[in-house]
């Protein structure tokens, strides 16, 4: 599978993330499947409720989910992933990560080292839910370039 991802919406992404930081931020990713493809047309930046643990962890409310899936589901579109930081860490899931996962949406982790973006990783949950596979990640729009 191939997680597509606009060039602005990685742009909202990583501005929402450097904000967040040294704390984790999150969000959802909305759009729709083409194939072999994810195509993400909207990012929803959401805030991070896991209180006093938001420098090493994020979630989600429920509400929040909700409230994006219900707005997703009225525009024909759906909720296919979630993106959230690990400040001053890599762009790997963690065990808290895996812990946490769903299966079938994506997952895109973002690097944030003393406020500044490092490259984007996609993730998406094995069936057996021992770990995570690389997802390709490809950004496009104006001045966008493949990344994987």
């Amino acid at each position: 599978m191939i997680l597509r991802l606009r060039r602005d919406g990685l742009q909202q992404i990583e501005e929402h993330l450097r904000q967040a930081y040294p704390e984790e931020g999150c969000g959802v990713l909305i759009g729709r499947e083409r194939g072999e493809a994810r195509e993400i047309v909207r990012v929803v930046n959401l805030e991070n409720r896991a209180g006093e643990r938001r420098r090493q962890r994020y979630t989600i409310a429920p509400e929040q989910f909700l409230d994006a899936d219900r707005r997703a589901r009225a525009a024909a579109l759906d909720v296919l992933g979630f993106f959230h930081s690990h400040p001053n860490g890599a762009a790997e899931p963690s065990s808290f990560d895996l812990e946490q996962a769903w299966d079938y949406y994506s997952y895109v982790i973002v690097s944030v080292l003393q406020g500044g973006i490092a490259k984007p990783r996609a993730w998406r949950l094995r069936a057996d839910r021992g770990g995570f596979e690389p997802e390709r990640l490809e950004v496009w729009g104006p001045g966008a370039e493949v990344e994987a």
